[in-house]
């Protein structure tokens, strides 16, 4: 008769990897997700995560990404998120893995900044929405045309429901180039597909121009305006081998393989390139640089100089499944993510409490307040005010 493993004395390395292996394949039983808590727990008390099990961070990032969007109520839009599990029983059980998972944890910076003991009341005078889809669309002729939930739009070769703007290819060829923008406003989201069947998804705040066809056997040429937009793109070999280039004005990507993120907002001083999967060749002052899957390109806009790193690609592009993943990011950094999903303007009472880093995963269909009620339990925040769409971080 076989038993069940004792918790206490027969588990083992090659196990947790196992069920990490099977969890992340979403291959999962309800019993091992709770083996895989355990065992968890079991190997952060012993403090031997990182020689044994490689990096801890990605490897929890990617399993509370998995389990948030196992557990989201809407639907998921097409070509995004596939959920792991749909039985309610298991979303249950796995909320309550959640609990101790979650690794909200604050990294303490400022030795001159004392942790608070006693919060101050709450004041909420609360104006701020989620964000939702919606973008407005300008044609060649200047026209804007507002898209939104629950409002269609159809002209000569596109459609949107209200959620997604899709090109058609047109059947009769073209010799010059037309080009729409579609832009996002702080706020929103909005997912596209190009003629040529390249999808792209835009973040908040993000401006796009694109052609309405494509030249057949041309350069495929798309330009980020500004913000961040997370590419799938169809392959030249589709297209009689024309390839595809995404411009941001210090930096143009060609596009070799098909999955790659970039974020170029006005008001950062940094552009990030990252690569999801198969390559891309970055030029930049014409100097190409080659990215390979999980890395990443760092562009300071003022000097420019720039870096490639290895990352967390699953941390990187969660807001398209709709997540907030921070690693290591500091609170005016997740403050300026928030401020462009919840279209509201943060301000700090103490410029201290800017540099507190905190990680973590955070669904994006949550209310404002309760993302900064969890930040404000690591008592690094004393309070925070809401007055109609400003946010006040006091010490």
């Amino acid at each position: 008769m076989n038993k069940q493993k004792s918790m206490d004395t027969n588990y083992n390395k090659q196990d947790f990897q196992e069920l990490i292996e099977k969890y992340l394949d979403g291959k999962i039983s309800l019993e091992e997700v709770k083996l895989l808590v355990n065992y968890y727990h079991s190997f952060k008390q012993d403090n031997d995560w990182v020689d044994e099990l490689g990096p801890e961070d990605p490897i929890k990032h990617r399993m509370l990404i998995n389990i948030l969007e196992a557990i989201q109520d809407e639907e998921p839009q097409q070509s995004k998120v596939i959920r792991l599990f749909r039985s309610n029983v298991f979303k249950f059980s796995v909320a309550a893995s959640i609990l101790l998972f979650v690794f909200f944890n604050a990294v303490y910076n400022d030795d001159n900044l004392q942790k608070i003991k006693n919060p101050q009341t709450i004041v909420v005078n609360n104006d701020i929405k989620i964000g939702t889809d919606k973008a407005t669309l300008t044609t060649e002729d200047g026209t804007t045309i507002v898209l939104e939930k629950g409002k269609s739009y159809t002209a000569k070769n596109l459609v949107s429901n209200g959620e997604e703007l899709i090109y058609n290819k047109e059947n009769k060829a073209k010799s010059e180039v037309v080009y729409n923008y579609l832009s996002i406003p702080r706020g929103g989201e909005f997912f596209l597909k190009l003629a040529d069947g390249t999808q792209v998804w835009l973040n908040s705040e993000s401006k796009l121009k694109y052609p309405v066809s494509f030249v057949e056997g041309e350069t495929r040429k798309v330009e980020l305006v500004y913000g961040e937009a997370y590419f799938t793109v169809s392959p030249s070999t589709a297209h009689k081998g024309a390839k595809f280039q995404v411009l941001t004005g210090l930096q143009e990507v060609e596009v070799i393989g098909t999955q790659f993120n970039i974020k170029a907002y006005k008001d950062e001083d940094l552009i990030y390139t990252t690569l999801v999967e198969g390559k891309v060749a970055v030029d930049i002052a014409d100097k190409k640089e080659m990215l390979k899957p999980n890395q990443q390109l760092i562009l300071n806009k003022s000097n420019k100089n720039r870096v490639i790193a290895e990352v967390d690609v699953y941390s990187e592009t969660a807001w398209k499944k709709g997540l907030f993943a921070f690693q290591s990011k500091t609170l005016k950094e997740i403050m300026q993510v928030l401020s462009r999903w919840y279209d509201v303007d943060v301000v700090f009472q103490d410029k201290r409490l800017e540099n507190i880093e905190f990680k973590g995963v955070l669904n994006k269909n949550q209310n404002i307040e309760e993302i900064l009620t969890l930040i404000k339990k690591t008592k690094f925040i004393n309070a925070y005010e809401i007055k109609e769409k400003k946010i006040i971080i006091k010490n």
